[in-house]
């Protein structure tokens, strides 16, 4: 077996400031240990991140750009799923 026969990884690292992780590439790798080592080889070797995502690409799901109007239109009418209402105490950093 060959890299090429090797399933593709995406990578997602959290940043040291961040609260979420953050898509930052892929790879392919004969094993998730080797999809996690390889990852943080490649992608956080200036100390970037604390925490790394690898997960294979035949399990993403994502929606189609040619479908944005009927996925997302539904919301647009439901105000109350936008936080324009809520005030957020002083003190408070991330939410």
């Amino acid at each position: 077996m060959n890299d090429t026969d090797w399933p593709l990884y995406e990578v997602f690292v959290r940043s040291k400031q961040g609260l979420a992780h953050r898509h930052v590439g892929s790879l392919h790798a004969a094993d998730d240990q080797m999809a996690l080592e390889n990852a943080r080889d490649a992608y956080t070797r200036r100390n970037e991140g604390c925490s790394i995502w690898v997960v294979k690409s035949i399990y993403l799901v994502a929606s189609q750009p040619e479908d944005r109007g009927t996925f997302f239109e539904p919301s647009e009418d439901k105000i109350y799923r936008h936080p324009t209402f809520y005030t957020i105490p002083d003190g408070i950093k991330n939410m």
